[in-house]
């Protein structure tokens, strides 16, 4: 092959790393970056044009390259690959690495995009777009999933907005569309859904027929620790990810990566270069949030170095533009698999900040790179010129080890108010999120009229079980056995119960803390058993993994033997299984069996007992308790607040130990009244919250009026609602609200069930009465003194 001789545009860390790799290649004779920074200044190769040429001077970028007899022109940004630079050097026959004009539209327009992801059927969120303020703010009233605004044009990696509430998008909208703070790039803007799950970036060579990927990565916008603060271009990456596995990716592939450059083929508009895919892995599989047409920044400074001394990576680019890629090998390193990178920024970024500031920058440790970006070399100096200002890179054979000597590396950086996050990678280092925040129980992925349509759907199934004895009907508290009816004459009835923890376990696993779930196990079965008046009896646990860990799950069973001893059953067994690629990690799930038994005078709820004016009472319960956890765990993401932070609503514990409290046991307490007959129907207030279950309790022709300013609500219930900006109906439907248990008793003994309840230990509201129902099962009063 040819000697290779390489404009390079561009002055960022992107194009001092391709400066770096390409100068690897004993092909590349010369590179001339234009203009370049400090970094390729002292790049092997190198040499940084000092004529002040401008990089979006295009005609004038075609002379110096027939001057300097260029081969390969390789742009950097995304401006001039928008403008249509390749288009210039095709024009005079040098090969230009990079789309063009009209395949840069990929991400020069997020419209032109969203339709031609449409086209093709490639996976991406619903989305409408939008070229007047006014249309734009009507249609989102008329929604209500969340939403990412973008500014369909080039807004330099920052016209992408994810409004909290609908008062700021339609703030991010007169932004982008009237105040013009992108731009032309505002002209248009797309509000489509808000994905949940984990993000992930694909780089891919691309000759338009062939594509070969980079390792998948992950970087990090926001400027502060925590993902917290204003979007930036990125203060670091790692790759690979630990969510991507070989199935996914080559998913992703399939459905993703083939289908668009074979789309972008059939249109004409044959796709050359790198293509960066910005991908969100949700529950229903990965869809794509973007697209972009080069190398990112700073996932160039992390993956370049995984590549193997064989990937010639001026090979590989002379590769696509002659249609050839798949001859050149792309291979990675088998000693170092994995790469951190630390982005150094000045003071002040995104903001604000100084130039100019002088900085000084030694020799790395072993297999450590300083990659420069907004620098400059002024009169023999080195100083600042950018707002990112250099970056720490490492490679090792664990991320773990990788991303300490990337931080190692950032200790040879020296210049005055320097920045940086002393968190990269910190979410490979913690269990994985399966969603993210929502302010409805539903659009957190849970639908409690999808739940009572399935109980529907499968009751005559269930009815065609019978046997004597048995009580084959669903949705109620638990399955009744009458031992007489099945033929033992001297038994009582049996009354079985199964339930679960939820997500509250995905807490659990981040404080490392799984006694106080066993306990929820427990209590989330028992409280069931109690409201059809059983004693639990004994207790049977399930507990699967992908490989167990000991401690974790001698500290669930622990949990659950305590909650048999408060409820007073016997823990006579159990199951525990590994299935590996079940789950994730350290991730386990957990399922409990409870029976008890009852004298058929005693089974609750007593229908034909109730009339109106009965009291209704409310147990207070000891917080959250285990359900609603999809949208608990969807609000403190939102809020950016860490589970290790101390609790807003209570500043003396931890958010996650706080809301790991356990569900709160109410057997020994109310048992001897159900045994008194004192009780006349029973609702445990779990999933469904008040507005479900408390009908539950009631013959057809009553309902429960509940007013709701007869309690504290409990602060966490409080902090949850402002801050998820979640309707009262809403915390009614998702929350025990402070209310675990709900009791039916007649006028004449409410005060003795009160009595006799607070002398036990519990706190006892008169929350209602009983009123005959027209519609629904559970009135709610007074419910704006909750706002």
């Amino acid at each position: 092959m040819e000697s290779i001789r390489i404009l390079l545009v561009g002055n960022g860390g992107r194009e001092h790393t391709l400066a770096w790799k390409l100068s690897q290649s004993p092909l590349v004779e010369s590179i001339i970056a234009v203009p370049g920074n400090g970094g390729t200044a002292t790049c092997p190769k190198t040499t940084n044009d000092t004529t002040g040429l401008k990089q979006d001077d295009y005609p004038g970028l075609v002379a110096l390259a027939q001057k300097h007899k260029i081969n390969l022109v390789v742009p950097g940004p995304e401006v001039p690959l928008v403008d249509g630079i390749e288009g210039y050097f095709k024009a005079v026959g040098i090969r230009c690495y990079g789309p063009s004009k009209l395949a840069a539209r990929m991400e020069g327009s997020k419209t032109f995009s969203k339709d031609f992801m449409k086209k093709y059927n490639i996976p991406t969120a619903a989305y409408e777009n939008f070229s007047s303020y006014d249309d734009a703010k009507k249609y989102l009233y008329t929604i209500n999933h969340n939403v990412v605004i973008k500014a369909s044009g080039l807004a330099a990696g920052k016209g992408v907005i994810i409004p909290s509430t609908k008062e700021d998008a339609h703030a991010a909208l007169k932004d982008i569309m009237l105040d013009r703070e992108f731009g032309s790039a505002g002209d248009e803007v797309v509000i489509e859904e808000f994905l949940e799950g984990d993000e992930l970036s694909i780089l891919s060579f691309s000759d338009g027929y062939t594509i070969r990927s980079l390792p998948p990565a992950q970087d990090h916008k926001r400027i502060f620790d925590g993902d917290q603060g204003p979007n930036t271009g990125g203060m670091g990456c790692y790759a690979p990810t630990n969510i991507a596995s070989k199935e996914l990716i080559n998913e992703v592939e399939k459905t993703i990566l083939q289908p668009t450059i074979d789309g972008m083929r059939h249109d004409q508009m044959r796709f050359v270069g790198t293509l960066f895919t910005g991908l969100m892995i949700t529950k229903n599989g990965p869809k794509v949030l973007e697209y972009n047409v080069r190398f990112g920044d700073p996932e160039t400074q992390t993956l370049l170095p995984l590549m193997s001394e064989d990937s010639d990576l001026a090979k590989i680019m002379i590769a696509c533009t002659d249609s050839y890629l798949d001859s050149p090998s792309v291979t990675f390193k088998v000693d170092a698999k994995s790469s951190a990178t630390v982005v150094v920024a000045a003071g002040g970024y995104p903001g604000k900040y100084t130039k100019g500031i002088p900085m000084s920058v030694t020799t790395p440790p072993t297999d450590t790179n300083i990659f420069h970006a907004g620098t400059s070399i002024v009169e023999g100096q080195l100083q600042t010129s950018g707002g990112r200002v250099i970056a720490s890179q490492a490679t090792a054979e664990n991320l773990e080890n990788a991303v300490k000597k990337a931080y190692t590396g950032v200790e040879c950086i020296k210049f005055t108010d320097m920045f940086f996050r002393k968190d990269i990678a910190h979410r490979a280092f913690k269990p994985p999120a399966a969603t993210r925040e929502a302010l409805t129980y539903a659009a957190a992925g849970v639908s409690i009229e999808d739940g009572n349509n399935f109980v529907e759907e499968i009751k005559r199934e269930v009815a065609s079980t019978r046997r004597p004895g048995a009580l084959a009907i669903i949705g109620g508290f638990g399955g009744e056995l009458d031992l007489a009816e099945a033929g033992y004459s001297n038994g009582g009835i049996l009354v079985g119960a199964i339930d679960g923890v939820g997500t509250k376990l995905m807490i659990a696993q981040t404080m490392t803390k799984h006694d106080t779930v066993g306990i929820d196990l427990v209590a989330m079965n028992v409280n069931d058993l109690l409201a059809n008046g059983a004693e639990p009896l004994m207790f049977l646990d399930y507990y699967g993994c992908s490989k167990l860990n000991t401690a974790n799950a001698v500290a669930f069973v622990k949990g659950v033997a305590a909650g048999c001893r408060l409820s007073h059953g016997a823990l006579v067994g159990g199951e525990t299984a590994e299935m590996p690629g079940m789950y994730q990690q350290e991730d386990y799930d957990a399922a409990g069996c409870s029976v008890g038994i009852m004298l058929k005078e005693n089974r609750l709820p007593k229908k034909d007992s109730m009339v109106e004016e009965d009291i209704i009472l409310g147990l207070a319960s000891d917080g959250v308790h285990s359900n609603g956890f999809s949208l608990v765990r969807r609000i403190i993401e939102r809020a950016r607040i860490s589970y290790h932070d101390p609790a807003p609503w209570n500043k003396e514990t931890s958010t996650g130990l706080s809301l790991l409290t356990p569900t709160r046991i109410y057997v020994a307490a109310v048992l001897p009244l159900i045994k008194k007959r004192l009780i006349l129907g029973l609702a445990h207030i779990t999933g469904g919250g008040l507005t479900e279950n408390i009908p539950r309790a009631l013959p057809e022709h009553l309902a429960a009026e509940i007013d709701v300013s007869t309690w504290q609500v409990p602060p966490v219930f409080k902090y949850l609602k402002e801050n998820g900006n979640v309707s009262g109906v809403e915390m009614a439907k998702t929350f025990n609200n402070g209310v675990g248990m709900v009791a039916v008793v007649s006028k004449d003994n409410a005060q003795q069930v009160v009595s006799e309840l607070e002398a036990a230990g519990e706190k006892v509201y008169t929350i209602g009465k009983l009123v005959p129902r027209s519609a629904e099962g559970c009135i709610l009063k007074n419910l704006q003194t909750w706002d």
